[in-house]
C-alpha cells in the first residue's frame, strides 16, 4: 500500500512539474532553433540572439520594462516595508481597518478593475499616461506584496534586540537601521525581488496606464504574439526566463549566508 501510494506520489510530482516547466524548455531550446519557423527543428543556431539585438522596437521595449520595474519594485518596498511597520507595531489606532484594506486590496482585486480605476483617476486629475503613469500603476499594487513578506518577518522578531538598543542610548531611527534593518533584510530583498518580477511579468495594468513612448515589453510580446510567434520572441523570453532565475538563486544564496551567519553568532555567543 505504501508503495502503491509512494509511486502515486511521484508520478504525481513528475507529472505536475512537466506541466509547469516543460513549455517553459522547450520554449528555451526552440530559441536556439534555425529555421524561422518555431514548429520545426532544423539545428542549433544563436542567429535570433543576434537579431534581437537589431530588433530597435523589442530593445526600448525591454529598455521601458527595466526601469519601470527597478523604480516600481524600489519605491514599492519602502512603502511595502513602512505598511508592515505600521501594522505589526501599532495594532491599534484610529483607521487601522480602513488602511489594512487599502494595502492588501490589490492581493485580491481583478487586474482588470484595479487597471481600469487607475485609467480612470489618470483622466479625471489630467495626468497624461506614459512611463510614469505605468511606474505609479505598478507602485501601486506591488506595494502590497512588499507588505505581506515584511509584516511575516516582523510578526517573528525578537523586540528585545531593539529595547536592548535603546536602553543603551540609541534613538529608534539609529535602533532602526542598525538593529531592525539588518535582521529583516532578507524578507525586505525578497519583496523587492518579488515586486520586480510582479512588474516584468505585468501586462493587464500597464495596458490600462500606458501610453505613448511606455510600451512595456509584455504588451510589445503579446502585440507581436497576436501575428504569430517569431523566434526574436522565444529569444527574449529566454532571457528574462535567465534574469529571474539568475536572481532568485542569488536571494537565495545571500539568505543562505546569512542564515549561516546567524547561527555561527548564536553559537559564538552560546560559548561565550
Amino acid at each position: 500500500m505504501n508503495a502503491s501510494w509512494s509511486r502515486f506520489n511521484i508520478a504525481s510530482i513528475v507529472l505536475g512539474f512537466a506541466f509547469l516547466y516543460l513549455p517553459i524548455v522547450l520554449l528555451v531550446i526552440y530559441s536556439f532553433n534555425e529555421s524561422r519557423l518555431v514548429t520545426v527543428w532544423a539545428g542549433f543556431s544563436t542567429r535570433w540572439y543576434s537579431q534581437l539585438l537589431q530588433n530597435q522596437g523589442l530593445m526600448d521595449a525591454a529598455w521601458v520594462t527595466a526601469r519601470v520595474a527597478f523604480i516600481s519594485a524600489s519605491v514599492a518596498t519602502v512603502l511595502g516595508t513602512l505598511a508592515a511597520i505600521a501594522l505589526t507595531r501599532h495594532t491599534r489606532f484610529r483607521g487601522r481597518v480602513l488602511f489594512t484594506g487599502m494595502v492588501f486590496a490589490p492581493l485580491v482585486m481583478p487586474e482588470v478593475i484595479t487597471g481600469l480605476s487607475l485609467l480612470l483617476l489618470f483622466v479625471a486629475i489630467g495626468f497624461e499616461r506614459g512611463f510614469m503613469t505605468v511606474t505609479l500603476a505598478h507602485i501601486t499594487f506591488s506595494m502590497c506584496f512588499v507588505a505581506v513578506v515584511v509584516q511575516s518577518r516582523l510578526l517573528t522578531f525578537d523586540r528585545s534586540l531593539e529595547e536592548a538598543a535603546m536602553d543603551l542610548g540609541a534613538p529608534p531611527v539609529k535602533t532602526f537601521f542598525q538593529v531592525t534593518l539588518p535582521v529583516i533584510a532578507p524578507a525586505v530583498v525578497s519583496g523587492w525581488m518579488l515586486a520586480f518580477t510582479l512588474s516584468l511579468d505585468d501586462l493587464v495594468i500597464a495596458s490600462f496606464t500606458s501610453g505613448p513612448g511606455a510600451t512595456t515589453l509584455p504588451m510589445k510580446i503579446y502585440s507581436q504574439v497576436r501575428l504569430g510567434v517569431t523566434p526574436e520572441i522565444n529569444a527574449i523570453c529566454t532571457i528574462l526566463i535567465g534574469v529571474v532565475a539568475v536572481g532568485v538563486i542569488a536571494a537565495s544564496l545571500v539568505n543562505k549566508r546569512r542564515e549561516v551567519q546567524r547561527l555561527r553568532d548564536e553559537q559564538a555567543a552560546q560559548r561565550g
